[in-house]
């Protein structure tokens, strides 16, 4: 890490970021996400994604990083102006707030940073930190998820037809099966996993220093097995570590298989959650709150991973028990140590109307006041970044108007978040007034 000793991360903005560039940010040459199934990629999990030339892999396996549209946004950022992807970033610093590429950034060394910089934006990077989706099998369905990462979000519009009444759902996420997102059946060679073991075999694993495996759940995919099997077979060949996303919605025994495969390799796991008790079960359908919250405890009582993350979709519906669940991971971190477990808040943009933003100024100042006790009663347990996760939460709830730029109306947003909860209910057997009673009125007059 090239942060200096008692260095802020605004003090490590100004002497190492801004010298490049008003808009530079390593997650452009040396992060991707890369999803296998669908033939895309993006830098960081905020600009949408965008497909990768199946034909350039035949030849070069590195283009499923660099792609045209990368290297393009290299060199805008080269010369200081906002690729309009990063629009995430670009509000959040527009309302005072620190964004995501200080964090993004600082994982780099200076030196590397340096020669990102220096280096032409045509040119070949070879990646450090990368996340990949092998495929969308998964058992969950959050409700801020989709078919395109879900394969039961899949069964469910297979068998109860898309969402209707959603006007503000422009990328109609919730209309159809999203069929693009898995081009390859299991019986089919996906040309996109085969340069990704390609180029991994050949040269990724000498200059990955983490690999990170989403999915869907990636622990239901035989290709991340596969990727573990490489590891045991070849103990010693790479020192990248491993960090796999996990809903750990799994009895014991699977996570026992995992860490007995991963003897040896630096393991962190990271988890989603930013609820507590029947709210999170009412917002990431299919958790059961108990069987979760035990994995963790199984996880931190092991003792065998370099880490344990909690990764936090702030929606509308966690506002009321967000607070619950970092005081819980507080509590963990008093018995376990600061840096057993760590979290991130990660503010949902899309869809818009299920941002926190559309709900009324009264409910977001509420859910202010629980985050800024929470944030003053902590401060000897939270990490830096942590309480900068919170501050800019805090920000963004008082500060930010809109979810996005060229957002519709609240009403129009408030008007789609009853219809696409309604319709939830009905496909889930949920019912939304019974779990978030201190919505109930203001729910029942949209």
């Amino acid at each position: 890490m090239s942060k200096l000793h008692n260095e802020t991360d605004i003090e490590y903005k100004r002497r190492v970021i801004d010298i490049k560039s008003a808009s530079f940010c390593a997650a452009k040459w040396y992060n991707a996400t890369i999803w296998l199934g669908s033939g895309q990629t993006t830098s960081c999990h905020h600009p949408l994604p965008h497909a990768i030339d199946v034909k350039a892999i035949e030849f070069n396996p590195k283009a499923i990083h660099n792609t045209v549209e990368k290297k393009e946004q290299r060199r805008q950022m080269q010369a200081g102006e906002r690729p309009a992807g990063c629009e995430y970033c670009w509000k959040l610093e527009d309302a005072g707030a620190s964004s995501d590429r200080i964090y993004k950034t600082i994982i780099y060394e200076d030196q590397d940073l340096d020669e990102a910089f220096n280096t032409s934006a045509e040119q070949d990077i070879d990646l450090q930190t990368l996340e990949i989706a092998f495929d969308r099998t998964c058992q969950f369905a959050c409700s801020y998820c989709n078919p395109a990462f879900s394969s039961t979000w899949v069964r469910d519009i297979r068998r109860n037809g898309g969402y209707t009444n959603l006007v503000s759902d422009g990328r109609n996420h919730f209309t159809h099966e999203h069929d693009h997102s898995q081009l390859y059946t299991i019986n089919d060679v996906n040309p996109y996993v085969e340069a990704f073991f390609k180029w991994w075999e050949t040269d990724l694993h000498k200059t990955l220093k983490e690999l990170r495996i989403t999915g869907g759940e990636p622990l239901m995919s035989g290709y991340t097995w596969r990727l573990i099997d490489w590891f045991k077979a070849n103990r010693g060949k790479s020192t990248t570590r491993l960090a796999i996303n996990s809903n750990l919605g799994f009895e014991r025994e699977k996570l026992e298989k995992l860490l007995e495969a991963c003897e040896g390799i630096e393991l962190d796991i990271y988890t989603s959650n930013e609820s507590r008790g029947r709210h999170a079960e009412y917002i990431r359908d299919g958790l059961d709150w108990n069987q979760w919250s035990s994995n963790l405890l199984y996880l931190l009582d092991g003792g065998k991973l370099r880490g344990l993350h909690v990764m936090c979709t702030v929606n509308a519906l966690c506002l009321f028990s967000l607070d619950d669940l970092l005081w819980h991971i507080a509590s963990l971190k008093k018995l376990y140590g600061k840096d057993a477990i760590n979290f991130t808040l990660n503010i949902l943009r899309f869809p818009s109307f299920q941002s926190p933003l559309i709900l009324p100024v009264e409910f977001r100042q509420e859910a202010c006041r629980k985050l800024t006790s929470v944030f003053n009663s902590n401060i000897e347990v939270f990490h830096e970044f942590e309480m900068e996760h919170i501050s800019r939460l805090i920000t963004y709830l008082k500060d930010v108007d809109s979810p996005h730029s060229g957002a519709v109306s609240r009403e129009i947003l408030q008007r789609d978040f009853k219809n696409f909860y309604t319709q939830y209910d009905q496909r889930r057997d949920k019912n939304f007034k019974e779990t978030f009673p201190e919505f109930a009125e203001w729910y029942h007059k949209l």
